[in-house]
């Protein structure tokens, strides 16, 4: 296959899966606004406390921080002097990506931080899977804790939460254990990969055995006991400030009667719809988000729909223009070149 023809398969396919995650956002945002007046969830929008908003947004913005310094702990064996800027930015360009085409936004962080830093993109890549099966560990934890805390039983509001615990569970546990014996047995694997799916074909064999190897290079990335403490507390931080942006949510439209605790169950229930491949969680956040405040905090529905329009629109922006600045400012930065221990097909 020419690099034309591979190129224009790409497209199409991220063109099918752009158009396919905005239908998905619109059935979300109908079943989440269905029968609702927008008129009416704009007037509390409207009314929000400007001090509490500029806090949500710093709050987002330090959370957003958290994260590129937990990256930074990650990194640590492959690029120990690797910048914060470039991180942050990085990250930031990542989040801005994603709010327009899901996913795609990871993709575009390994390789703008490849650049800016002069490392290998499967390194880079690798590393940021390794930040996913962080975060879907943190959130099945920050999930038990929510049934754990809150008043009303959650498995009965959300009938499907405690199969999904235990499917989450499950996965966790194999994508473990395979993380560890990938890593410990990386060359018997490597040889195993390759003649299963040689069988198949020659050139597929070589591009999942690419794939392995970028997933156990991001993985050995995380060396160290330093390291390790590091990124576990980061990772509780990072949990606790988006529970806190939860909190200062009803505090932005006036609603003083809450708790930390809720505002973790809010965190811990919605961020289930980050996970859903829709531009920036949009709709399936907003839908989760309200189920839990109507259906657990008896809320009216339109409260709890200018409660996830406001946060969800102010982290979007937020996104979005910290990518645009981000982007500009750090691309004009000089582009190092790879390592030595680089392959010249990573270049």
């Amino acid at each position: 296959m020419t690099s034309g023809k591979a190129n224009k398969i790409i497209t199409f396919r991220s063109i099918i899966n752009f158009i396919l995650s905005v239908a998905l956002a619109a059935v979300f945002l109908y079943v989440a606004f269905y029968n609702v007046n927008f008129s009416d969830v704009w007037f509390h929008v409207a009314k929000a406390n400007l001090f509490w908003v500029i806090v949500f947004a710093i709050l987002v913005l330090f959370g957003h921080f958290l994260r590129a310094l937990r990256w930074k702990y990650i990194l640590h064996s492959v690029k120990p002097d690797a910048k914060l800027k470039n991180l942050f930015g990085s990250l930031m360009v990542g989040y801005g990506v994603n709010s327009v085409t899901p996913k795609l936004g990871e993709l575009t962080r390994a390789v703008l931080m490849g650049r800016w830093e002069g490392i290998s993109r499967s390194s880079m890549f690798g590393t940021v899977i390794l930040e996913r099966v962080i975060d879907i560990i943190s959130l099945a934890f920050a999930i038990l804790i929510a049934v754990l805390i809150s008043s009303i039983s959650l498995y009965e509001q959300f009938p499907w939460l405690k199969t999904t615990l235990y499917t989450s569970a499950a996965i966790i546990i194999s994508v473990l254990m395979l993380i560890y014996l990938a890593v410990r047995f990386q060359e018997k694997f490597y040889t195993v990969i390759i003649k299963l799916f040689g069988k198949i074909s020659g050139s597929v064999a070589l591009s999942v055995a690419h794939i392995f190897n970028m997933l156990t290079e991001g993985f050995n990335s995380l060396k160290g006991t330093r390291n390790y403490f590091f990124t576990i507390v980061l990772t509780v931080l990072i949990m606790s400030v988006y529970a806190f942006t939860s909190y200062i949510g009803f505090l932005m439209l006036g609603i003083t009667e809450v708790n930390f605790g809720m505002g973790w169950v809010i965190m811990s229930i919605s961020a289930i719809g980050v996970v859903i491949p829709t531009p920036g969680a949009t709709g399936s956040y907003h839908t989760l988000a309200k189920s839990t405040l109507v259906l657990v905090y008896g809320f009216t529905e339109v409260i709890a729909l200018a409660y996830a329009f406001l946060t969800h629109i102010i982290s979007y922006s937020i996104a979005i223009v910290g990518s645009i600045i981000c982007f500009f400012i750090l691309n004009k930065q000089k582009t190092k070149p790879l390592s030595n221990n680089q392959t010249e097909s990573e270049k």
